[in-house]
């Protein structure tokens, strides 16, 4: 399909329910997420660091030169970095701030976000990933590690061509196996469980 292109966040809602995909792209019914709180919140959090943050080098972790603000392609996936690190090693590593307390876990939401960040930059900047930072802003900005291996960035990848291929196909795919997830869902109203 030419000029395919999703977001990690299509990613996170076809993880959450592969039918997101088919009602969004396919009958392309919004879904009117800026209407949260917490998501403008976010936006706003992140145009504030990039601003406070324009010079800031976290040595403490190696980081010898970033670049704020980096908006990256590939074949199937765009999305803006908050910060892309360059580390001693020779590495890079994605950095997102979250509007959020850190409670001793990190969400896998989280997770995948930064396996898209870290599969953009490898395609982008030719330089591995093996590991991404995230920064909980309501925890006094505590910055948490999280590992990135090979197999965590082919996993957006397929996602990313499961979702290529409803769209495609125009195919309407099974729903989640949660079903708890069905409450709150934006769909629910249209979706044939």
């Amino acid at each position: 399909m030419e000029n395919f292109s999703i977001t990690p966040s299509h990613i996170l809602e076809h993880l959450f329910c592969p039918r997101f995909t088919y009602f969004e792209y396919v009958l392309r019914i919004p879904e009117f997420q800026d209407k949260f709180f917490k998501v403008q919140k976010g936006r706003d959090v992140h145009e504030k660091k990039a601003r406070e943050n324009m010079e800031y080098l976290r040595k403490r972790i190696g980081v010898v030169e970033k670049h704020i603000g980096e908006y990256l392609t590939n074949d199937l996936l765009r999305g803006e970095v908050d910060e892309v690190l360059l580390l001693e090693d020779g590495t890079m590593a994605p950095l997102d701030y979250k509007f959020a307390v850190y409670e001793d876990k990190i969400y896998e939401t989280y997770r995948t976000q930064l396996y898209c960040y870290a599969w953009l930059i490898e395609e982008n900047f030719g330089k591995p990933v093996n590991k991404g930072y995230l920064v909980y802003t309501r925890s006094q900005n505590k910055l948490v590690e999280v590992p990135i291996s090979r197999a965590d960035i082919a996993s957006v990848r397929v996602c990313a061509e499961e979702i290529r291929d409803i769209i495609t196909r125009n195919w309407f795919p099974g729903a989640t196996k949660f079903k708890r997830r069905c409450v709150d869902c934006t769909y629910r109203n249209i979706c044939i469980q």
